[in-house]
């Protein structure tokens, strides 16, 4: 599946192994001021878009001298920096997101980022935030989800969208065998991962599903 690495411009955690995964996307794109978190790490968007409020003129310049492709979009706009970056990503066939520095100090961009993720726009696009330790993704109903982890790693299951209907997990230590979570209710908050990996299947609904890889960074 093709697949992107987005930064967004919020505050930037990366473990040495989600920075591989950045590196071996077909598609980096960069959210306005997220080119700057790029060049902190050596990297080259192919692409930067936004309305360019978080670059001065110099860092556009060197972008473009180096290769990358600016979209610019007016300031006044509809749409986030990070929405436009999201449906480059569909229009160019990206069946996966990976989305970096999508979390900050303000909780209103941390919250429309993340929800982003939910529009019915990209259902058919697997998403994925990364922020060093944690990841957050969505989980889809009728659909069954392996996810990796190690033994005493955080897995919490949120609804949105309402409730959601007929979960099941396996692999964790407080199973759901074709239950309901409501929303608004805590109750699938810090579950843990009793092997490497763990399953879970949902009927109805839309979950954020939020893993904290206690370990450490790999």
């Amino acid at each position: 599946m093709k697949s992107a690495a987005i930064f967004a411009n919020g505050v930037l955690n990366l473990s040495p192994a989600q920075c591989r995964e950045i590196r071996a996307c077909d598609l980096i794109i960069a959210a306005d001021g997220g080119a700057l978190h790029c060049r902190k790490l050596g990297i080259l968007p192919q692409v930067v878009i936004g309305d360019f409020d978080s670059l001065i003129s110099e860092e556009l310049t060197n972008l473009e001298a180096d290769g990358a492709q600016l979209i610019r979009y007016p300031s006044h706009k509809d749409e986030t920096d990070l929405e436009l970056a999201f449906e480059f990503a569909r229009l160019q066939g990206c069946e996966q997101i990976l989305l970096v520095g999508a979390l900050g100090a303000r909780w209103d961009m941390s919250i429309a980022n993340i929800l982003l993720a939910a529009h019915p726009t990209y259902a058919d696009i697997q998403v994925r935030l990364a922020d060093d330790r944690q990841e957050l993704l969505l989980l889809r109903s009728g659909k069954s989800y392996i996810l990796h982890g190690k033994p005493g790693d955080t897995l919490s299951l949120i609804p949105i969208q309402g409730n959601v209907e007929g979960i099941s997990t396996q692999g964790l230590e407080y199973p759901l065998i074709n239950e309901n979570l409501e929303f608004g209710s805590p109750r699938g908050v810090s579950n843990d991962f009793v092997t490497e990996s763990a399953i879970v299947s949902l009927r109805k609904g839309l979950l954020i599903c939020a893993m904290i890889h206690n370990g450490g960074n790999t």
